[in-house]
């Protein structure tokens, strides 16, 4: 899923088409709160950022993503077109930068060409008993029957079937799934996701370890 992030609703459609054209899934956000929100809590493949937003700029948007050591690609797109201005853009960690006006097919390339550069190893699907996830294609089915899980809800997952058996506390998880910490983020946060995975789950997988945190059970 990728986030596209501007304050002009023009923008935002012209770009959504032409991804949503190249096959990728899209959602918006028209301010830096909401967009920071999208990213907690769905954890986008790839942001497109403008730097001139309402609320939560996009440069502080940008510079609290990487201070929280969140390394979710972003390519800026913006009508800050000195030098000092894509400088500034990619010292803060952006993956490229793009000024507007601009090509709606160059931006598509240039997206395509982040991914390509950033995007996760593929992984042998892990397999246990009635779970499958796979993810390379980030895909979970339970007893054959596919699982829609949330980006997060599949990160989640994801991460304590690598560590199987292994207990976290929710203080590990929010940094090790959600590149966060108690500072920025509620531990609950951690606990309405198991809540959830449980629902679509069941029971049999997770399991809670009292007053600790949370472990996978092969």
């Amino acid at each position: 899923m990728l986030l596209v992030v501007d304050d002009d609703s023009r923008v935002r459609t012209v770009v959504s088409w032409q991804l949503e054209s190249e096959g990728y899934a899209v959602q918006v956000a028209a301010d830096g709160n909401t967009a920071w929100r999208r990213i907690v809590d769905d954890r986008p493949d790839l942001v497109v950022l403008d730097l001139s937003l309402p609320g939560l700029s996009g440069v502080d948007l940008l510079r609290r993503l990487r201070e929280n050591g969140d390394r979710t690609p972003v390519v800026v797109l913006s009508g800050r077109s000195g030098e000092g201005d894509r400088i500034l853009g990619l010292d803060l960690g952006a993956d490229d930068y793009l000024v507007k006006p601009f090509s709606p097919g160059e931006l598509a390339a240039r997206v395509r060409s982040v991914l390509r550069r950033t995007g996760p190893v593929p992984v042998e699907p892990a397999r246990r008993t009635g779970l499958r996830i796979d993810p390379g294609r980030r895909e979970v089915e339970l007893d054959g029957e596919p699982v829609p899980l949330t980006a997060r809800e599949f990160d989640l997952l994801a991460f304590l079937a690598g560590h199987p058996r292994h207990v976290f506390t929710r203080a590990q998880l929010l940094e090790q799934v959600w590149s966060s910490s108690q500072a920025w983020q509620s531990e609950a946060t951690v606990t309405e996701h198991v809540h959830r995975l449980r629902h679509k789950l069941g029971h049999r997988f997770l399991v809670t370890v009292r007053g600790v945190g949370y472990r996978l059970e092969p």
